[in-house]
């Protein structure tokens, strides 16, 4: 009987182990899927129709209610952006080492939704700006009234930073959970459905957002924003309990870092030639010795003392005193890719914001009274990008590898050349343009009236836009291709922060210039290039110095190609794949 009796209880103990496993595991299943894209889309797709449409007409707000100058406002815009872009890196590693994804998000989304919120307080209490709609003298702004606006828009700095880098991520976690034949397939649609939101948010964003801030006013032209934050962190706030939360880990930032101070701690150190035992190649590692390249880096992994760096079963003790061949090896594949980086600088700096200025002058009529809002022209852009690069997709790169024998069509370099030049003639055509523009408002007796609507339409900016849609669709695809050309398979999403940093850089890039040109061209009493009266300023002049310096910028891309040679990236891609980085040492 007590053999039976613990027999029973046994059983009865195994089957509730088995019921306790079996919850859990039931309820690992009942988180993720696709149920929880709806959440994750949403959350992205609103913080870009909320952030993006309030970009292009911002130089108006910023002129208008704030009495900025076009090039402060300008500049404003530019190191806005820039902060976006910078953010969006340490969002990533912040997500990656500390905090998780979905925290990151959660962050990011209340954090945009009070920018955006603080910024429609700004259109709705008089006291928080210098000028009334009533009153037509008014005085510049104050430092409070400046740091409520500026605070409005480094919070919604902050928010884009958290949620772009890790949106698209998170949502992969949720299916990449799902072990069946069906998961790849699923990622596919998801990361399809996912571009594709993202494509028709931000043409909704430059056009149907625009429209109300011209028409409706900034009061509603930001309310509604501020409105559509608010669903967006909702929507994600309401599908947590549904989310698979990964937890963070080591990031390719942190690698990339230890490895720099350990070569500094170790930089007396001298580089074996022909000892390669003294480097740690981690474990089951199939890299032995690093390459000859920046040697210096190699003492990095060098092993000084086994018993003091190591150990007993191999390990790291202190990461930030040893690192792995493999460590040092992916900052190498970074470096190398610097050159051509800097090449994407110029090409990215934006004229969108004079742009916007140029339109709101001109006859912007297209069907009757309708009129294309000024800051909407960008749309022109994103339409031709879009057609562009399937047309060269499925028609031209098939005709190229009939009649020049290459599977892929251009390379990559020869594809940045062409975006680079598409660069060059839009910025041409936007200096002749201008010059059209200008000499038409003089005519027309409107030099000291910059607000004032001349007898030219505004779909002569429409060639500029469709250039910059073409050097859209050819550099920076094919920028990002370069890098994953030189970079591993587990560094592949490290590519687009590199392109995110290059969009920061350009920014502040075009910041600096812009305050140049401003500083130099009104030396002497002399009315400035950039004048807030464009129709006394000279943007054409401005759109021809970014000509030339295009050209500069194209002839230096040449130089970084020969320095290169013809095997970019193949000869770097085949050894990079032999190993593999996912491991690395924990921080």
């Amino acid at each position: 009987m007590e053999h039976s009796e613990d027999a029973s209880s046994e059983n009865s103990t195994s089957m509730m182990e088995n019921a306790v496993s079996s919850s859990s595991s039931s309820s690992k299943l009942r988180k993720g899927g696709l149920r929880t894209m709806p959440f994750i889309i949403v959350n992205e797709c609103l913080e870009k129709v909320a952030s993006y449409g309030i970009m292009p007409n911002m130089i108006l707000y910023l002129i208008n209610e704030y009495k900025l100058a076009a090039a402060e406002a300008t500049n404003v815009i530019y190191t806005w952006s820039a902060m976006s872009n910078v953010l969006a890196i340490f969002g990533a590693f912040l997500s990656d080492s500390y905090l998780g994804r979905f925290r990151v998000i959660f962050i990011g989304s209340i954090s945009s939704l009070l920018g955006i919120a603080s910024l429609w307080l700004t259109a709705m209490n008089p006291s928080l700006r210098p000028c009334e709609a009533l009153v037509q003298i008014c005085n510049s702004a104050s430092a409070a009234q400046l740091a409520v606006l500026f605070l409005a828009l480094g919070l919604i700095s902050i928010g884009a930073g958290c949620v772009r880098p890790c949106s698209i991520a998170f949502g992969a976690d949720q299916l990449a959970i799902k072990e069946n034949s069906n998961n790849e397939r699923l990622l596919d649609s998801y990361f399809n459905w996912y571009y594709t939101s993202i494509g028709v948010s931000t043409i909704i964003a430059l056009s149907v957002i625009v429209y109300i801030q011209e028409n409706l006013g900034w009061k509603v032209g930001f309310g509604v924003p501020a409105g559509l934050m608010f669903i967006s962190a909702l929507s994600f706030i309401i599908g947590s309990p549904l989310y698979i939360k990964v937890k963070p880990r080591s990031s390719l930032l942190t690698s990339f870092i230890q490895v720099a101070v350990v070569a500094m701690k170790n930089r007396k150190l001298s580089v074996p030639d022909s000892n390669f035992d003294q480097y740690y190649q981690g474990i089951d590692k199939e890299l032995v010795f690093p390459t000859d390249s920046l040697r210096f880096l190699n003492k990095a992994c060098i092993i000084r003392n086994p018993e003091n760096d190591l150990n007993p079963d191999g390990s790291i003790k202190d990461p930030w005193s040893l690192c792995t061949v493999g460590q040092v090896e992916l900052l190498k594949s970074l470096l190398r890719v610097l050159p051509m980086w800097t090449t994407g600088i110029f090409m990215m700096v934006s004229v969108s914001s004079f742009s916007t200025l140029q339109a709101n002058t001109m006859d912007r009529r297209l069907f009757g009274n309708f009129k294309i809002p000024a800051g909407s022209f960008n749309v022109v852009m994103i339409i031709t990008l879009s057609i562009v690069i399937p047309i060269y997709d499925r028609i031209m790169v098939p005709l190229l590898a009939r009649f020049t024998g290459r599977p892929r069509g251009f390379s990559c370099k020869v594809r940045m050349g062409i975006g680079l030049l598409f660069i060059c003639v839009a910025k041409a055509t936007s200096a002749v343009v201008e010059t059209m523009r200008r000499n038409t408002a003089i005519e027309e007796g409107f030099a000291d009236q910059p607000d004032a609507i001349i007898g030219m339409s505004a779909l002569w900016l429409v060639p500029e836009f469709v250039l910059l849609g073409f050097a859209e669709a050819f550099y920076p695809v094919s920028l990002v291709e370069f890098f994953y050309s030189y970079f591993p398979k587990t560094m592949s999403s490290f590519a687009m922060a590199l392109f995110t940093l290059d969009l920061a850089a350009a920014d502040l890039a075009g910041s600096t210039l812009v305050s140049i040109v401003d500083s130099v061209s009104s030396m002497g009493g002399n009315e400035s290039w950039l004048s807030t009266n464009i129709n006394k300023g000279h943007l054409n002049y401005y759109y021809a110095l970014l000509t030339c310096l295009g050209l500069i910028n194209y002839l230096y891309f040449l130089a970084v190609c020969w320095a290169y040679g013809p095997s970019t990236g193949s000869r770097a891609k085949e050894d990079n794949e032999q190993f593999d980085y996912r491991e690395l040492p924990s921080s």
